[in-house]
């Protein structure tokens, strides 16, 4: 290690509180064997080492972390020097991840406070884009975004400092922004969303002066990348409290600026059942990823889009339109309007309108498109929908039964099924009208095909 590092390396710590091992739960059996490693070669080759941020927080609540990030005085290079499984990534931040097998540990160096040019820090309208400005532990600490964040526990002596308020808020469940709130989301509007998403996830209240400016600064997120909404989408919804994070979206304000056309729908009045289907779809992906079973993003986006793609589509069939090109440009229009906002992949589009156009073929049982309906290949996905729709009506009720039972009969057994009794085609609210199913008859009589009531037709 050089002079120059050793001097930066003894920097003054007198303004952190410091909890002694034997003031907090933290063991480093809790710890992973990758994180460990990490800090112990920092601290023998004469760095400082802290396991901080998340995985700090989560162990003095008694949580068990997936991930561990390190903070320490080396820089990205210095850390690629220690460790053969290195690599440093990001523009914006200049992070080093150390590698062992699955695990990756987040190696990130002191953020400073200001830049003697010496630096590389840039900012657009107030927003920082790129801040790989060096400094010590103490500039460090108040540049995180929470005091809950905020927390480092050193590798040297097994210690836990707090210099910004975050152990009293950790014991009192408050979230808390470091700094002038206005200036932090100005700088970054996301932090919006992830305060949201941490009390979700921590049974935390956000603080009054923390939560404040989310009336004024909401419609900075329409200014945020698409792509980076997407990827804060998925921690929100998918992360195993889902429906924590959608009612706090909706409680502080924050939905509209990230799902506008289901914000405008839930304010409208009237949308109990719309309410009900979105709740019922992330309290199921809550479950299905406390017992770790597979879960995608299609299937969430489908149900908080479906009431307005159903709206459009229903108002365009009211207009004239034939239903499958109702459905068709429904679904297009409402998922465009949405990827302007969060850039949900091509791939998961392309699922959740064959999720949409199939719910109205299920109303049609006639043997063969009940026979061809089960040999999609989106059709799980499209039934589990159809079952999470139930309760709407009576209707929803019984082809969902219907469905459930078909899918238990042998092939023959249901074909035979449909051949001698099939059963009535009910097309369901906001699907083809009555009066379109009179030519559909007449058609058939003359030979020619019905068109599928919706915009998965075959």
């Amino acid at each position: 290690m050089n002079p120059e590092h050793s001097a930066r390396n003894t920097s003054d710590t007198g303004a952190f509180r410091i909890i002694p091992r034997a003031e907090h739960a933290i063991s480093r059996k809790s710890i992973s064997n990758g994180a460990l490693r990490v800090l112990y070669r920092l601290h023998e080759a004469g760095y400082q080492a802290f396991l901080v941020g998340g995985a700090v927080r989560d162990l003095l609540l008694g949580g068990h972390p997936k991930d561990f990030d390190v903070a320490t005085d080396a820089t990205p290079e210095e850390v690629r020097a220690l460790f053969r499984n290195c690599r440093l990534i990001g523009r914006r931040f200049r992070l080093a991840h150390v590698v062992f097998g699955r695990e990756i540990v987040e190696v990130a160096t002191f953020r400073g406070s200001s830049d003697d040019g010496s630096g590389d820090r840039h900012l657009v309208d107030g927003r920082l884009v790129r801040d790989n400005v060096y400094g010590t532990i103490e500039e460090d600490a108040v540049r995180r975004d929470f005091t809950v964040n905020a927390l480092y526990y050193n590798i040297a002596d097994f210690s836990v400092r707090d210099a910004v308020g975050g152990m009293a808020d950790l014991e009192h469940r408050v979230l808390r922004l470091i700094g002038d709130p206005d200036q932090r989301y100005h700088e970054d509007p996301v932090r919006m969303l992830r305060a949201a998403r941490l009390a979700a996830k921590l049974g935390f209240e956000i603080a009054p002066d923390t939560a404040a400016p989310f009336a004024t600064l909401g419609p900075l997120l329409a200014e945020a990348a698409p792509a980076r909404l997407f990827d804060e989408a998925l921690k929100l919804f998918l992360s195993g409290y889902g429906l924590a994070s959608f009612r706090a979206l909706e409680r502080y304000g924050l939905l509209e600026h990230v799902f506008p056309a289901t914000a405008r729908v839930l304010q409208a009045g009237a949308a109990t059942h719309v309410r009900e289907l979105i709740e019922r779809t992330l309290a199921n992906t809550d479950a299905r990823v406390r017992e770790d079973k597979p879960v995608t993003p299609a299937f969430l986006f489908a149900a908080l889009l479906w009431e307005p793609a159903r709206r459009l589509a229903q108002a365009l069939i009211d207009e004239g339109t034939e239903p499958t090109l109702a459905w068709s440009h429904a679904g297009e229009r409402v998922l465009r309007e949405q990827t302007h906002r969060v850039a949900v992949p091509r791939r998961f589009t392309i699922a959740i309108e064959e999720i949409w156009g199939m719910q109205p073929r299920f109303a049609q049982r006639s043997k063969k498109r009940a026979l061809r309906l089960l040999e999609h290949p989106r059709f799980r996905a499209a039934y589990d929908f159809l079952v999470l729709r139930a309760s709407e009506s009576a209707a929803l009720a019984e082809l969902a039964t219907w469905w459930t039972e078909a899918q238990e009969l042998e092939r023959e057994a249901l074909a035979e099924r449909l051949a001698s009794a099939p059963p009535p085609s009910t097309p369901e609210e906001g699907e083809a009208p009555a009066k379109r199913k009179r030519p559909r008859r007449r058609r058939r009589k003359r030979g020619a095909g019905a068109p599928a009531a919706g915009h998965g037709g075959d």
